[in-house]
């Protein structure tokens, strides 16, 4: 695992300046206190690229090992090339497929099914998979609705082929087109395309939040059920849940619904917000590296975004 968030913080008092709000309110609301923005001139790709280091470090390989770079993100450096390709190229990974995954913030975990079936399958041996965001990007500052949630980041694991009984033991992914205006970005594609909108377009992301909410906790206790059942296991089986970090009512709400004690759940959204596909690479690296991680753990992460999509996986660690 690896991962990277920029140095600069936006703190709630921050936003107070900006918006009409509150830290009580956010705090309050969402569990916020901070996220990190990324600094002038910098990339998605280069966090990115930040996070697949300390992975590549951490695991012993180098970029030419790599068979299968997928990047998870709807926030990439160009409308084209990929992000995969702009990752691939400034890491020297040469021998690589590189493809995007649009899912949102349930990209990391649509990534980590993936490469689990590429590898199952037997094509590809050696698997990256990267969330990176940077939402700062894409955030409207005069929106006080959305502006307190989101920051920047990127994370990233190595995901490679083992005759052990460890690793990604279940994965299940799901998604709804249909509710898709709940959390998106209207104009700026081929249907509404900002050339013909003078200058009018809404380009910046818009959610519905308290139906995004309902959504939220109901797929991700569903998704987080079928891959605990399909491993033949109980919640109580669970050791940790690392669940997307969007909003500490969601995550409340979803582990109690799946009777999971919060002393269980890891919890980075004070520090960072919602950093979409980055959050659950983000929140595993850190707790992987605080030491809280054990041999044979079963970890749960689960995930949702726009699309609508949800996600889940369970690993054995």
């Amino acid at each position: 695992m690896g991962s990277y968030v920029p140095s600069r913080r936006l703190t709630n008092s921050d936003l107070e300046k900006l918006v009409e709000t509150s830290d009580e309110w956010i705090t309050s609301r969402t569990g916020i206190k901070e996220r990190r923005i990324c600094g002038e001139n910098e990339a998605a790709s280069d966090m990115a690229v930040a996070a697949a280091q300390r992975a590549l470090e951490s695991s012993g390989l180098k970029p030419e090992d790599i068979d299968l770079l997928l990047v998870g993100t709807v926030t990439p450096d160009f409308r084209l090339p990929s992000q995969a390709c702009m990752v691939q190229k400034k890491l020297g990974m040469v021998n690589a497929a590189a493809m995007d995954i649009v899912a949102a913030c349930a990209g990391f975990l649509h990534g980590l099914a993936t490469a689990d079936a590429y590898i199952k399958a037997g094509q590809f041996k050696r698997v990256m998979v990267i969330g990176v965001e940077k939402l700062s990007s894409i955030t409207d500052y005069t929106d006080r609705n959305t502006c307190v949630l989101f920051g920047d980041g990127a994370g990233a694991a190595v995901v490679v082929a083992s005759d052990e009984e460890r690793g990604i033991i279940s994965t299940f992914l799901k998604s709804d087109g249909r509710y898709g205006e709940l959390l998106w970005i209207p104009d700026g594609g081929t249907e509404r395309p900002l050339q013909s909108l003078n200058g009018q377009g809404r380009v910046y992301l818009e959610m519905n939040g308290s139906e995004v909410f309902k959504h939220a906790v109901r797929q991700m206790v569903e998704a987080s059920e079928k891959v605990i059942k399909e491993a033949g296991l109980t919640p109580a089986d669970v050791t940790l849940m690392v669940p997307h970090q969007a909003n500490i009512r969601i995550i409340q709400s979803t582990a109690k619904r799946l009777a999971i004690s919060m002393e269980k759940v890891y919890l980075n959204i004070d520090k960072v917000g919602n950093t979409s596909s980055a959050s659950v690479p983000i929140a595993l690296d850190e707790v992987i590296k605080s030491g809280r991680v054990k041999r044979d753990d079963i970890i749960l992460m689960t995930a949702f975004g726009g699309g609508l999509t949800w996600a889940s996986a369970l690993i054995k660690w």
